[in-house]
């Protein structure tokens, strides 16, 4: 018989006659391994009943079942048949340079050996034939993988020199068949119980972390155990408060993760809230590369950020530092989990917040609206708010340029970062959240001179401005010593507000860095002053714009020349005719004589507040 087959010629002695085989017992016991497969026996027992069953239905002696790993260069024993009564150390690990084992899976043919003790081909074989007792050996490839994806054969020995007929073929190949479907068995059972555990643990994680949460534990805590659930670095920004909360080092072979804590605490945090912020409003949890700078080099980190989000309101996200991947369904059940157990403690916080500066930003509304009647008792109110307006103070307003929703979403943030910045120059400052706006109610006294207010109000839109796109303006009152002189005071600063909106202004500003024209529009208001525009320069303007005629570029240039005809002509490169023409012509047109001291003044204060609050 060829070495690598098995043969059809005649039986040899220890093969038995095909007419005698005992079909009825053969198929019982195949019945028998099925049964067990079938069961909730271990892998492990069903093999060996597979080898054992190989062994009885094909008259050999002892055999086993090994896994294959080329990659260390051996093949292991998963289950043998041994019923030698002589307790011996048997082999459980075989180099693959002495094992027919890698040549059947390579050829994918099974590999006859007919006498070990007689065979040079594999040398280890021919000890153990003398050893054990054995002669022949047959190896059969199985067409399926152990647990750790090694291929699988069936080993045969046989104590005489024996062949494998055709019966005992479809014998050998009906137990291959059986160790398969035993193997994609446990498989199918390994992989239901790891389901079972996996969802047992999502579920232990969503109620830990919802205990939690109800026990209003802080964010850290929280932090610190869903760190535990997904074995991966997270860093949480909690919007209602400013917090920025670091738990383990993301990068260990830069910082350690008390060093880490304390750069997030004093540099990065303020980046990584920005970041979230800006997730958040991009509604995005994406895997992305964020930069965060510390001034000497820049940090490069893979993230995904989970925005936070309660009944529209954004009031957090979880950055979470991770391999370029996307989250299994056990990472995504604890992530939803965990977003809903930080949600309901920031949501809380939120509230609070809400509920606090909305009673404050009443009550301011009443003293700014004049609203009021009894003085002492709104002062008795404003006193349990927090607020007291029976001191000289100074409003500074701040102006974010946004209301409703979006800003109602940052205010807890902005309001907690304007707080920092002006309670650490200064003591006793409320901070007022209003729509679109936050006010610095700061106390007035000796100590206070108006070059520190001004650094106060310079500091606070330089803090800001790290949690905007651009700094908003910030404008500081005129002194408010009595209850009415808050109104008048912040009509006025909005007015200012205003004009620097009007203008592209932004930052802490002041009248002085506007010029007398803005003073000038801050004290008459914005809408009056268009509409002196509209009376002044309306039909002018309208009319240059659909005729694509000079005439208000003609005015502005003569009155800039106090008037003179030749000097004005040689500015716009005209002929001094031409000039005077176009005069008469703007005077038959619109009805303006600027020969006229107070028409001409009037036309001159148009040009320049126009310039100002609606240049082209």
């Amino acid at each position: 018989m060829d070495h690598s087959c098995a043969s059809n010629g005649p039986t040899v002695p220890g093969q038995k006659d095909s007419s005698a085989i005992d079909w009825k017992a053969k198929l019982s016991s195949l019945t028998q391994a099925v049964v067990q497969i079938n069961g909730t026996g271990s892998l492990e027992s069903v093999l060996v009943n597979l080898v054992t069953t190989a062994c009885k239905q094909v008259g050999w002696a002892m055999g086993s079942i090994m896994s294959i790993s080329a990659e260390h260069g051996f093949a292991y024993v998963m289950a043998r048949h041994d019923p030698n009564l002589l307790q011996r150390e048997l082999r459980d690990r075989w180099e693959l340079a002495t094992s027919p084992s890698l040549m059947a899976l390579q050829r994918n043919q099974q590999i006859y050996i007919r006498d070990a003790r007689e065979s040079a081909e594999f040398p280890a074989y021919r000890i153990e034939a003398f050893e054990r007792d054995y002669r022949s050996v047959l190896v059969v490839p199985m067409n399926c993988a152990d647990f750790e994806g090694r291929p699988m054969v069936l080993s045969l020995l046989s104590r005489q020199v024996s062949e494998i007929s055709e019966d005992d073929q479809a014998i050998l190949d009906m137990v291959v068949q059986l160790g398969v479907a035993a193997v994609e068995q446990e498989r199918r059972v390994q992989a239901a119980r790891q389901e079972a555990a996996r969802q047992e643990k999502a579920l232990s994680a969503h109620k830990s972390l919802l205990d939690h949460a109800l026990a209003d534990n802080s964010v850290p805590l929280l932090c610190k155990l869903l760190e535990n659930l997904l074995q991966t670095p997270v860093v949480v920004v909690d919007f209602t408060v400013s917090q920025v909360v670091g738990g383990r080092t993301p990068d260990p072979a830069r910082f350690d993760d008390e060093t880490w804590q304390a750069e997030v605490r004093r540099v990065y945090g303020t980046q990584i809230a920005k970041i979230a912020r800006e997730a958040a409003e991009r509604a995005t949890q994406a895997q992305t590369m964020i930069a965060l700078h510390n001034g000497a080099d820049t940090l490069q980190l893979a993230a995904r950020i989970q925005p936070l989000v309660v009944d529209a309101d954004k009031v957090g996200a979880m950055v979470i530092f991770t391999q370029v991947r996307e989250p299994d369904i056990l990472e995504l059940m604890i992530l939803d989990s965990a977003r809903f157990a930080l949600s309901v403690v920031m949501m809380r916080n939120f509230i609070r917040f809400r509920f606090e500066k909305r009673s404050q930003a009443e009550l301011f509304f009443e003293v700014i609206e004049r609203r009021w009647r009894d003085k002492a008792d709104l002062l008795m109110r404003a006193q349990r708010q927090g607020l007291d307006f029976s001191r000289r103070q100074q409003m500074l307003i701040v102006d974010f340029e946004s209301s409703g929703h979006e800003f109602s979403s940052m205010a807890i943030n902005l309001h907690r970062a304007l707080s920092q910045a002006v309670q650490a120059p200064a003591k006793g400052i409320s901070v007022l959240a209003v729509d679109g706006a936050m006010i610095c109610l700061c106390p007035v006294g000796p100590e206070n001179s108006q070059a520190e207010m001004h650094k106060l109000a310079q500091r606070a839109a330089r803090e800001l401005s790290a949690y905007l796109d651009k700094p908003p303006v910030v404008v500081l009152s005129a002194v408010c010593a009595d209850l009415p002189d808050y109104a008048e005071a912040w009509e006025r600063s909005r007015r200012v507000v205003a004009i620097a909106r009007s203008m592209g202004k932004f930052g802490a500003l002041s009248m002085q860095d506007f010029g007398p024209m803005p003073m000038l529009a801050a004290a008459a208001g914005v809408d009056e002053v268009r509409l002196f525009l509209d009376d002044v320069l309306g039909q002018i303007i309208e009319y240059d714009r659909e005729k694509g005629t000079p005439y208000l570029e003609t005015l502005e240039i003569f009155l800039r020349e106090q008037g003179r005809s030749q000097a004005t002509a040689d500015a716009m490169g005209l002929h001094v005719t031409t000039l005077r023409y176009r005069l008469k012509r703007i005077e038959e047109l619109f009805g303006i004589n600027v020969e006229a001291p107070e028409r001409r003044f009037a036309v001159d204060l148009a040009i320049r507040l126009y310039k100002m609050i609606a240049p082209e």
